[in-house]
């Protein structure tokens, strides 16, 4: 078998170079993942050292971080608990759609764009990046926090709300017809819906089959299904980050500890990659000339994101602190405004420099606005009087039990 020389130097190059990016942050107590994506910069197409042969592995690598980054999340979680945060958090669903799609759809008739234009920047603007949010959390030991349900629900409202939006996106890009896009969207509804039920009704027998006692077959056995389910989401036009956080779902209690500890380290790898690939993903040429719009359009959505988790965690009973530690979480956008670019941009030459430009920003200072909000404060409400939902009974953790470098706390308001 031929051994790809190139291949091998390059990932043994980035691996080595992730790896100290990643010992720079942690002892400064902050996060990699602004560091991945500008080192993705650094090494994309037009970067300072592209690495050719390593694209196709990291782009591979990054769908596979993407999965196991919600899987991992949702192993934190029971499909009950996180039904009850759902539906209390509808009316913030409501106030995340308003503040953050609307800028992006001004935004778009601004710039003189057509109808898919529009409607493909207002999705670019509306969601947040599950993906570095869900890293971030877990590097910021804030999965504790009282806020945090009030987050996470916000943000799988966001991906079930993407599994209606990007069927419907991918029929006006193609010129459809409005019953074509009704039924796209109906189509997709339908099929997360019975996913949740299905996870809800029959999650315990399948984690009966995916915990065996032997470590090596939980990880082959979860990290497959988790493969299938996620390939099954993207062929009916469901995000494959749905599903995976929906299997996630599906384990608890001891089968949910275990799953962390086989998955964590795999995890690690691929979610490095993930964000390496996001900064690999733009043209640094391209960006300058959608910069000063970008920065705009940025700027004005980090506050309206601030806004909705300012609201979101409210209804948690979070006080003024964990009301801007949940705001400045929701601020980065990643990987479903890179599907959008992909789905929409192609006849859209303006759209694809300024969503780009607009997600590497707040890509790096989404996670920066995240470390610098206030990590201590006094619960708002005693706990008596908690809502009940996702922090209402522990959960076994192997990171709430890990020294807090930035000193977070947990459940603090």
């Amino acid at each position: 078998m031929h051994t790809p020389v190139a291949l091998l130097l390059e990932l043994g190059i980035i691996l080595t170079a992730l790896s100290l990016i990643a010992a720079g942050a942690r002892r400064f107590a902050l996060t990699p993942v602004p560091l991945y994506l500008v080192a993705g910069l650094a090494v994309g197409d037009g970067g300072i050292a592209p690495v050719p042969a390593a694209r196709e592995f990291v782009d591979t690598g990054a769908a596979i971080g993407l999965i196991l980054l919600l899987l991992t999340l949702g192993l934190d979680f029971t499909a009950r608990e996180f039904t009850a945060s759902l539906r209390r958090h509808r009316s913030s669903a409501l106030v995340d759609l308003v503040l953050n799609a609307i800028p992006g759809a001004v935004a778009g008739w601004l710039f003189g764009l057509d109808a898919a234009g529009v409607l493909a920047l207002s999705g670019a603007t509306y969601v947040s990046s599950s993906g570095i949010i869900a890293r971030l959390l877990g590097d910021l030991r804030r999965l504790g926090n009282r806020e945090t349900p009030a987050v996470l629900s916000v943000l799988v409202l966001e991906d079930f709300a993407m599994a209606a939006y990007l069927p419907l996106l991918a029929v006006v890009t193609a010129g459809g017809s409005w019953w074509e896009a009704l039924f796209a969207v109906v189509a997709a509804t339908a099929v997360v819906g019975a996913a949740v039920g299905a996870s809800s009704r029959w999650g315990h027998h399948v984690g009966r089959v995916l915990s065996p006692a032997d470590a090596e077959q939980v990880l082959l056995r979860l990290l497959g299904f988790t493969l299938v389910v996620a390939a099954l989401a993207e062929m009916v036009h469901v995000s494959a980050a749905v599903g995976a956080f929906l299997v996630g779902l599906t384990l608890t209690g001891a089968a949910a500890e275990r799953a962390r500890t086989v998955l964590g380290p795999l995890r690690d790898l691929f979610a490095a990659v993930f964000f390496l690939a996001l900064g690999m993903s733009a043209d640094p040429g391209q960006l300058l000339p959608a910069l000063p719009a970008a920065a705009v359009l940025a700027l004005i959505t980090a506050i309206t994101k601030v806004a909705t988790g300012w609201y979101a965690a409210g209804r948690e009973g979070a006080g003024r602190r964990g009301r801007l530690r949940a705001g400045s979480a929701l601020v980065a956008r990643g990987e479903f405004s890179v599907v959008v670019i992909g789905l929409a941009a192609t006849a859209q030459d303006r759209l694809a420099a300024l969503v780009t430009c607009y997600v590497i920003l707040l890509a790096v200072c989404g996670p920066v606005l995240t470390r610098l909000a206030p990590t201590r404060g006094v619960p708002s409400r005693r706990a008596s009087e908690r809502a009940p939902g996702m922090l209402d009974k522990p959960r076994p953790s192997t990171a709430a039990s890990a020294p807090d470098p930035a000193g977070s706390g947990t459940r603090s308001g």
